[in-house]
């Protein structure tokens, strides 16, 4: 005791859970008991804390603030000050969540928007950071993590993307000659079938199959890494999860979608000769047919396409997987949002695309 009612405790040696658990209830016993007005816990002599340290600190400092004792720490170690705010503010947040009351409807749902907009605004900033570093120093990218990712968007991608464009450009050329017999303009699929592969489903279908097979697994591999608090030591380390984890995932679709997009189309106009050659058709007739009516615009028009799609799916997939909630369905459910929110995304891009490519004749 340094006077009436005040309290001053000296700790050394190192906190972890053996030692821990032996003052653990003394010490919170001795600030509950009422007769205290100040209480100082001197730390100078301390070598280690863990986990353990950290809780009796932050749990012993939350009694005494509610049995109105003014505590304060000293001589805490300076690598240790940075965790001990963690475990401050995590506690504080996880009581703010279970007395909050109910706040009206509209307000709540006013903060809700708002949070999120700083959240996809501070995402999308830092993402862009990312790109535009990469391009003006690319020795700073983690570049065996780009490949890494880029063999699991693409390469495993291209059976099944070979096998759904091929089957495409087979049925939609196979229902267009069935049409298009009636009045016997067959030699048309050929130009129908180019223009609509390039313009419209090669970045479509591409675009799709990337949210629901990698952005999916962004999602997943993501919101697995917040869920066991790696995300948390990654920030601890003072790295970025954005740069550590987005980037290399950005930079991959940016890199290999294009790529798949243009195979996709390859695969379409293989199903669609073979159904014109098996109708009669010579082949000669139906490459000439397709390479004299799409033109570079349309191939630029695609890959433009894809370019932001790309962007839209990745960035939406990641940012679902750090904003992935604690329960054991949480993972799942950030799978869930991030396909559907990337579908939602790609439509929308879509929509915008054609308008614009309709008022500037693209």
């Amino acid at each position: 005791m340094d006077g009436p009612g005040s309290l001053a405790v000296r700790l050394s040696g190192e906190l972890r859970a053996a030692t821990v658990a032996r003052l653990w209830e003394p010490a919170l016993a001795r600030v509950r008991a009422g007769d205290l007005t100040s209480l100082q816990v001197k730390l100078d002599d301390v070598r280690y804390i863990d986990g353990s340290g950290l809780a009796l600190l932050v749990t012993l400092r939350a009694e005494a603030e509610a049995a109105g004792v003014a505590v304060s720490l000293s001589g805490l170690p300076e690598r240790y000050r940075h965790l001990l705010e963690l475990a401050q503010r995590a506690r504080t947040a996880g009581t703010a969540r279970e007395d909050d009351q109910p706040k009206p409807g509209t307000r709540a749902a006013l903060e809700h928007l708002a949070a999120d907009l700083r959240l996809l605004v501070s995402f999308v900033g830092e993402s862009a950071l990312v790109v535009w570093n990469a391009l003006r120093r690319p020795r700073t990218v983690r570049w065996k993590d780009v490949l890494r990712q880029a063999v699991a968007v693409g390469v495993e991608s291209l059976p099944i993307l070979l096998l759904i464009g091929f089957l495409m450009g087979m049925i939609m050329s196979f229902q267009s000659v069935i049409t298009l017999q009636r009045f016997g303009g067959e030699i048309y699929v050929p130009n129908m079938l180019g223009l609509v592969m390039f313009r419209e489903m090669g970045p479509l279908v591409t675009a799709i199959l990337l949210a629901a097979r990698s952005g999916s697994a962004f999602a997943a591999e993501i919101g697995t890494m917040h869920v066991n608090e790696e995300l948390d030591a990654l920030s601890t380390m003072g790295i970025s999860p954005v740069r550590f984890l987005v980037g290399p995932r950005l930079l991959s679709s940016l890199a290999v979608v294009p790529v798949m997009t243009l195979f996709f189309n390859f695969a379409s106009l293989v199903g669609g000769a073979l159904v014109m050659v098996s109708i009669g058709f010579p082949l000669v007739t139906f490459t000439s047919r397709v390479f004299a009516n799409v033109t570079a615009t349309d191939l630029i028009g695609s890959l433009i396409k894809i370019l932001v799609f790309s962007v839209l799916v990745t960035g939406v997939s990641c940012l679902k997987g750090l904003r992935t909630g604690g329960g054991a369905d949480a993972v799942g459910r950030s799978t869930t949002g991030a396909v559907v929110a990337g579908l939602i995304l790609i439509t929308v891009a879509d929509g915008l695309f054609a308008v614009l490519f309709y008022y500037f004749k693209f």
